[in-house]
């Protein structure tokens, strides 16, 4: 995008009046007016009766608001009313049904085990979240009218901190159904998030019950403080997000103790009083200098306003022309008389209008003002994520408020001022998305290096934040400038805007709810606290490629007792207990399963659940769970999956119904023991055909047959190669080395990671993987998510879920092989247990759904606190690499420390999958480097010219031809 130049035929664009407030040569609250010195919203903290509301409407007016154990005094309970009645009003709005109330007969539910996501504050206000939370944790998104719904009580052995409980509340469910539900016993709040206010109102009350709750929170009194003094937030961004602010002159008393000292901010000046009495001279010349100083560029206008808690939402400010020296310093000296601690009077920059082209002929009409609205949500990894941009426009001469103008898309709101060009647009919204999501990784760091003191709580975190930006040009660039910070005005206007259309039109599969990402936050933070503490028995530890387990442990607070054969496995010391047990002869499970039942009993071991992610112990921990009583899917479920010809002859003969029915999935294939069964299948099964291990993994051993001789040689050199575990440790051979024939079938190959509860589909993960180089079948390429059409993912997903139920999987997270052909999906094989390589990692990173923990939870009997359709949040492709096709590459230009470097740079994703560089014929891949981008494309192209310059591609190797099916 060019620089932009002013041009005879313009509308002129002024963006700095949008969070300038009212503007104009009059106080919009004349100084030392009552209404000046109050909140302001039902929710600020005021005091006194609510606002008549303008709710024209049929709803019941005889619905049960009233909490049982819990008085309110006529005040509040006319606010609780006004509550109610504003939610009606907002569902009517959006063509969405009213309330039922439900409160006569209370729902029981599962205390203490059940995902509860809590939001105090005004249903206009977060309309947005609960709808989303509604759709993505059917029932856990609840609406409290009322503080006297909740109750804090001490948390037992945690002194200082509380539980909060939810006795009453609106439930929200998909369809944008709504339930006014008591709760007995009380739901445990796993989630709270408040509209917060300093007054004497409910605005305390609200800050109050936030206050170090053992759940985690969105918000907090002392987060809001220092998010909404507008000096603060500026200097933080100009410092550490090098987000553009507006040139500003502060006069501070006594400022707060993170304003004091620090390096000097670019545009930005701060003066600190001793006193508010006396300060004619040092006013004067301060505002003389400012007035004067370059930092203010071609503004002609400055702002003077006051910045400080009380003030947060306060519309009073004046305008004074640039050269009206003593105009200013006479507001300036009037506002200082009304600070207090801490308080600050603001001279700042009224920026420029940006004078935009404007095709046609007729003149120009009034200049336009144009409000930038973005939410940022944090997200997994504590990263920042513009969720959306909404703007305002209208008359510079009619001053824009949040509330006061329709929302628009930022397509629209430029369009009307004559930036219509897809490129353009493009450019500004990258500008906004850079510079809000800056915002917020400034104020997650500021947050980092605070107390739980000053966070309000051990839990207390900004979870997503509203940034009101003007668009201005500095440098010949449009620029965004962030005026100030807030949460929630800037959820408001989102959620107005896609309300806009709400009842005329459902929101397409490519729109997504600006509340999405925070309420993906939100049941991720519930995951993490229903889980923190849990005791969980881990029988079988891995390899090298399991390593992020035991960080992934510390990071959630899980509580791991191991099972483990190898006395010296790094592991050992790394968790609660070990108990070294020889789990490799899996022809004796069940008698090991009653010996580590009474070795568990011994130590005293309170378990919560007991799982496993290593192929070869998968039997045996069910088996032990049943013995211990803990939930696991049935023994006989997990050796019919285990098994690989079983599973497929099973599922051939589940015809339904219901239909669609496994069988439409399932492959003809034959057992081999004996050279006599290779004889019997060759002439049973169409070849060519696939030979592979009854109990492998990891591809070992599979190959393309096409004739009975191929078949009799491979069976035979398996035969010889691998007969037992020390042959190929982690492979299954533990169980035998018997193999199987199966039919090959044509078509594209795909992964399908599933996570079920109680017989439930909860998410699915469909990854693309590339061709292989037959006739081997080791992995050498993928890509997620899926590059195919939504019905075929669709299919492939049902698939997946069918063949799980079919064999009895009812709970737990498992990985299926399928293939998609002309005819629909076909089952490679179901891995009972979460998917391998890279798979857990980038469904976290893309998805930000972590398979271990939502394992970990099931094992736990907890439902997965999972959103009902996750968002890809970018493109992942990758390629594996392997010593025999590599051996010098990596020992030298890309050896582990190189590709590590790279990966801790960005540049590309490393999952190691084994420790030493030991080539084999029947070798696993040794290592998945991939690249990131915001298509496939992208992500394809880098990780071309990646492997290309380290040396990974090459004729031998044709990385361009593995990645030929992602196009």
């Amino acid at each position: 995008m060019g620089p932009l130049l002013a041009l005879p035929q313009t509308h002129h664009f002024c963006p700095s009046q949008l969070s300038l407030d009212p503007l104009g040569p009059d106080w919009d609250c004349p100084l030392g007016s009552k209404d000046l010195e109050e909140e302001e919203g039902p929710w600020g903290g005021g005091s006194g009766l609510p606002p008549p509301g303008c709710f024209p409407g049929s709803w019941r007016q005889d619905v049960g608001l009233d909490c049982k154990g819990s008085l309110e005094g006529a005040e509040a309970r006319a606010w609780t009313v006004y509550g109610y009645s504003l939610l009606q009003s907002c569902l009517q709005q959006a063509g969405l049904p009213e309330t039922q109330d439900r409160s006569q007969v209370p729902r029981t539910g599962c205390p203490g085990a059940e995902v509860t996501l809590c939001i105090l504050g005004s249903p206009s206000t977060f309309l947005s979240v609960l709808l989303e939370g509604g759709v993505q944790s059917p029932g856990n998104m609840l609406l409290c009218l009322s503080p006297a719904w909740l109750t804090k009580v001490p948390a037992p052995g945690q002194p200082g901190e509380a539980v909060l409980l939810v006795s009453k509340a609106v439930s929200f469910h998909p369809g944008g159904l709504t339930f006014l539900d008591d709760f007995v016993p009380p739901r445990r709040a796993t989630y709270f998030l408040a509209g917060l206010g300093l007054g004497p109102g409910r605005g305390r009350e609200a800050a109050e019950l936030a206050r170090d709750l053992t759940c985690p929170t969105g918000a907090s009194a002392e987060l809001a403080r220092l998010l909404e003094d507008r000096l603060l937030t500026r200097r933080l961004l100009a410092q550490q997000g090098g987000v553009a602010v507006p040139a500003t002159l502060a006069f501070t008393y006594k400022p707060p103790a993170l304003l004091r000292g620090g390096e000097a901010s670019p545009g930005l000046r701060l003066v600190e009083l001793s006193g508010k009495e006396d300060q004619e001279t040092l006013v004067k010349e301060e505002v003389g200098a400012f007035l004067h100083s370059d930092a203010l560029g071609d503004a002609l206008q400055v702002a003077v306003k006051l910045s400080g808690w009380r003030w947060r939402g306060r519309q009073a400010l004046r305008v004074h022309p640039r050269g009206e020296l003593g105009a200013v310093a006479d507001t300036v000296l009037a506002l200082l008389e009304k600070l207090e601690e801490e308080e600050s009077v603001l001279v700042e920059a009224v920026c420029p209008p940006a004078r935009l082209p404007f095709p046609g002929s007729p003149p120009p009409g009034p200049e336009l003002a144009v409000r930038i609205c973005a939410v940022v949500c944090r997200t997994q990894g504590d990263r920042p994520l513009l969720s959306k941009v909404v703007c305002s426009v209208g008359r510079e001469d009619r001053p824009l408020r949040h509330q006061s103008s329709l929302p628009q898309t930022l397509e629209v709101a430029l369009a009307r001022c004559g930036l219509g060009e897809p490129g353009q647009v493009a450019v500004v919204r990258q500008r906004v998305k850079a510079a809000a999501e800056a915002a917020l990784a400034a104020v997650l760091a500021l947050e980092a290096g605070l107390s739980a003191e000053q966070r309000g709580g051990r839990r207390a975190r900004t979870d997503f934040l509203g940034v009101d930006f003007a668009l201005t040009v500095q440098g010949r660039t449009l620029t965004p400038v962030a005026l100030e910070l807030n949460s929630g005005p800037c959820l408001e206007a989102c959620g107005a805007l896609e309300g806009l259309w709400a009842a005329q039109r459902p929101r397409s599969a490519a729109e997504e709810a600006a509340a999405a990402p925070l309420v993906e936050t939100m049941l991720r933070r519930s995951a993490h606290y229903l889980m923190e503490g849990k005791q969980l028995l881990l029988i079988g530890a891995g390899g090298v490629s399991k390593k992020f387990v035991w960080e992934a442990a510390r990071h959630y607070g899980l509580k791991l007792h191991l099972v483990e054969s190898d006395p010296n496995h790094f592991a050992s010391q790394l968790v609660q207990t070990f108990i070294h047990f020889d789990v490799t002869e899996h022809r004796r499970d069940e008698e090991n399963a009653r010996l580590l039942a009474e070795l568990v009993r011994a130590r005293g071991l309170q378990l919560d659940g007991c799982f496993s992610y290593w192929d070869d112990c998968l039997v045996l921990t069910a088996l032990l769970c049943q013995e211990l009583g803990l939930p696991c899917s049935p023994p006989a479920a997990m050796r019919l999956a285990k098994q690989k010809s079983c599973t497929q002859l099973h599922l051939l003969r589940c015809h339904g119904p219901p239909w669609p029915a496994p069988s439409l999935h399932a492959v003809p294939c034959c057992p081999l023991e004996s050279e006599a069964d290779v004889e019997k299948a060759v002439h049973q099964v169409p070849l060519p055909g696939v030979m592979k291990l009854e109990f492998g993994a990891g591809a070992v051993g599979v190959r393309l047959v096409e004739d009975a001789p191929q078949c009799r040689e491979h069976f035979s050199r398996i035969a010889r190669d691998l007969q037992g575990e020390a042959d190929h440790p982690g492979i299954g051979l533990g169980w035998g080395n018997a193999m199987l024939l199966m039919e090959f079938v044509e078509g594209t190959e795909h992964d399908v990671d599933l996570v079920l509860f109680g017989g439930r589909l909860l998410a699915a993960f469909v990854s693309d993987n590339g061709p292989t180089r037959l006739p081997g079948f080791t992995e050498t390429a993928a890509c997620m998510p899926t590059g195919l059409a939504p019905e075929q993912e669709a299919q492939l997903v049902q698939a997946a879920f069918r063949c799980c139920l079919g064999c009895g999987l009812l709970d737990g997270v498992f990985n299926v092989e399928l293939k998609l052909t002309g005819a629909g999906p076909k089952l490679i094989e179901i891995n009972p247990r979460m998917g391998g390589f890279y798979l857990r990692d980038w469904i976290l990173e893309l998805y930000g759904v972590d398979l271990l923990l939502a394992a970990a939870m099931v094992a736990c009997g907890l439902r997965p606190a999972l959103p009902t359709h996750p968002r890809a949040r970018g493109h992942l492709v990758g390629v594996m690499c392997l010593v025999s096709q590599h051996p010098q590459v990596l020992s030298s230009t890309a050896s582990r420390e190189t590709l590590q470097a790279l990966h801790d740079q960005g540049l590309l994703r490393l999952n190691l999958l084994e420790d030493i560089l030991v080539p084999g014929e029947y070798e696993e891949p040794y290592c998945s480097v991939a690249c990131a981008g915001e298509s496939p494309a992208e992500a394809r192209l880098r990780l071309l010219g990646l492997c290309q310059g380290l040396g990974i591609d090459g004729p031998h190797y044709p990385v361009a031809h593995f990645l030929s099916h992602f196009k």
